[in-house]
């Protein structure tokens, strides 16, 4: 009796022979695959024996994997590689753009045999469970759920301390959500896990849970965003979309490695924000007639500067939606595109040529073709805009395409990182920009900053204020131009602060406001410009003569009228 092992019967000739024909008729499709990619000129790979990573393959959930024929086989963070029996299908094009925006990253789609096909979808069998996020679902009923318990910071700390790990990470975007953080940080530390809100530009400590949980914590929010879990040594960048009944919330997550652990910060956007009038802004006066009767102009360049937070972004977006009407044609470049705007073409460039270690031939030749702001915006001239967004102007290049489109018949609208107004102009000297180009690109440049409003509920007259800080106070309110349209009466100064209530959470401010300067271009300072000897204090001492407000001045203004305190304009403005 045969007491072998059917497993190690031996092949018959015959199924040796038909083996080794269907070994062979793979290799000759693949080779007429890899023919086929020659010939349209597309990059081709053969996915057997490739070691196709988890993390890879959860980027597509398996039913869009087969509906499109398509499926990720490489994802190393700046790299993604898509393997498709139709390259060409115009579908994959919104999925390369939608896989690029999530996740920040350089997508490449190669040919692929049929074979390889089905040896990317073997690995699906291979994992327990595909986690695909499109966005989290916050559902109105949980925000309702914890609102009447989420209205102070200690309530907030005691319903986290209460709760299981696996609803902390929503709790904590429903607080933030409610008390209309624009920030959440969750930073490991030696002994415990640090959770703040930036509510206003001001971080909060809100709560304190033990370290243990920071593993939880930690995975729930890079899956959420996309990110890996086993990584804790590098940046990571993702983000998730919150979808509630009157808005969407866009979440951007940064994740960078700390001493015990890591540093996570969760950008809260919210597609509302996006809704703000430019008579909202803050800006009144004469600064608010110049700058509504610059961006009427159809050519020209207007700026607005200030330090990192000083809300920039949203002056321009303010502008826009004043300027904004079906016949005119309105392109943006922007990294990143923080809010989608209706009606207007919004472009994201590359901020780093997103080189792989494994590719760095393929990684040189790329950075010859980043779509950098100043290739950028030679590309959207050929669009025939109206006006054109630059997010900010870094480089030289970027500076001189954008005078020479605000010369050629463009509004041109863009940021700058400058303290002032006045200290625009040298700045962008000094990076080289021709003076004669510069004097008739410009229509002209806010300098801005934040403030807080203070809390309304607990407003009080503030008698404290110190004989230094007064005599500084009656300077810059003495020096306002006449010209300005203002006239302080320096006689009968009454300014606010608020000590902090419920309403407020005890901070004592709530919303914040803008204040502003709007320098014109002149002749004496074009005169300025073009004679080599442009300097800040020359200029702003022109354009004040001329009747602009400057930072101070408005912050003043807007204190006596109670909408912010002596403080907080000191604290953002130098008197």
């Amino acid at each position: 009796m045969d007491n072998t092992p059917a497993s190690s019967t031996p092949y018959t000739p015959q199924e040796k022979l038909s083996g080794k024909i269907a070994e062979l008729e793979l290799k000759e499709k693949e080779r007429q695959t890899k023919a086929q990619a020659d010939e349209q000129g597309l990059p081709y790979i053969n996915l057997d024996k490739f070691p196709i990573s988890q993390e890879a393959i959860k980027l597509l959930p398996r039913d869009q994997a087969e509906a499109l024929q398509t499926l990720c086989f490489l994802y190393s963070g700046d790299e993604i590689r898509l393997a498709s029996l139709n390259p060409n299908n115009p579908q994959l094009s919104h999925l390369k753009k939608e896989l690029a925006d999530k996740l920040h990253a350089n997508v490449k789609i190669y040919f692929i045999s049929e074979n390889s096909l089905q040896i990317g979808l073997a690995v699906y069998e291979k994992i327990p469970q595909i986690i695909h996020l499109e966005g989290v679902q916050i559902k109105e009923e949980d925000l309702q759920r914890f609102e009447k318990e989420l209205n102070t910071f200690e309530k907030v700390n005691q319903v986290v301390q209460k709760i299981g790990l696996s609803e902390i990470v929503t709790i904590i975007i429903s607080a933030g959500l409610q008390f209309r953080a624009s920030d959440i940080h969750i930073e490991a530390e030696e002994k415990d896990v640090k959770i703040r809100l930036r509510i206003d530009g001001v971080l909060h400590d809100v709560v304190v849970l033990p370290k243990d949980a920071w593993p939880k914590i930690n995975s729930r929010i890079k899956l959420l965003a996309g990110l890996k879990i086993n990584i804790e040594n590098k940046p990571q960048d993702g983000r998730f979309t919150i979808n509630l009944s009157k808005d969407v919330v866009d979440v951007r997550v940064s994740s960078i490695p700390s001493a015990f652990g890591e540093s996570i910060v969760l950008r809260l956007l919210r597609a509302s924000a996006v809704g703000l009038e430019f008579e909202s802004l803050g800006l009144r006066g004469k600064s608010f007639n110049d700058l509504k009767n610059e961006i009427d102009k159809p050519n020209g360049m207007v700026l607005a500067t200030g330090p990192t937070g000083s809300g920039k972004t949203t002056t321009l977006y303010a502008i826009l939606n004043k300027i904004n009407s079906p016949d005119t044609k309105i392109v943006t470049l922007e990294d990143p595109i923080e809010y989608k705007l209706p009606g207007i073409v919004q472009s994201q460039v590359q901020s780093s040529d997103g080189q792989s270690g494994s590719e760095s031939t393929e990684g040189e030749s790329r950075k010859k073709d980043i779509y950098t702001f100043g290739r950028g915006i030679r590309a959207m001239l050929r669009q025939d805009p109206d006006v054109v967004m630059v997010g900010e102007i870094r480089d030289l290049e970027t500076a001189d395409t954008a005078i020479n489109a605000a010369l050629t018949g463009h509004l041109m609208l863009s940021t700058l990182h400058t303290n002032s107004a006045a200290a625009t102009i040298p700045r962008l000297l000094a990076m080289g920009v021709k003076p004669f180009l510069l004097a008739p690109s410009l229509n002209a440049i806010i300098g801005q900053r934040l403030v807080r409003r203070l809390c309304q509920h607990c407003k009080q007259e503030d008698n404290e204020i110190d004989n230094k800080t007064m005599t500084a106070i009656l300077n810059a309110l003495n020096a306002i131009a006449p010209e300005s349209g203002y006239k302080p009466d320096l006689n009968n100064l009454k300014f606010y602060k608020s000590p902090g209530c419920e309403k407020c959470q005890k901070i004592g401010y709530k919303g914040r406001v803008g204040i502003y300067e709007v320098m014109l271009m002149t002749p004496e300072i074009e005169k300025m410009i073009l004679s080599g000897q442009a300097s800040e204090y020359e200029i702003e001492k022109i354009a004040v003569a001329n009747g602009m407000i400057n930072l101070l001045q408005d912050g003043l203004l807007k204190a006596l009228e109670g909408v912010t305190s002596i403080s907080e304009i000191i604290s953002k403005v130098k008197t």
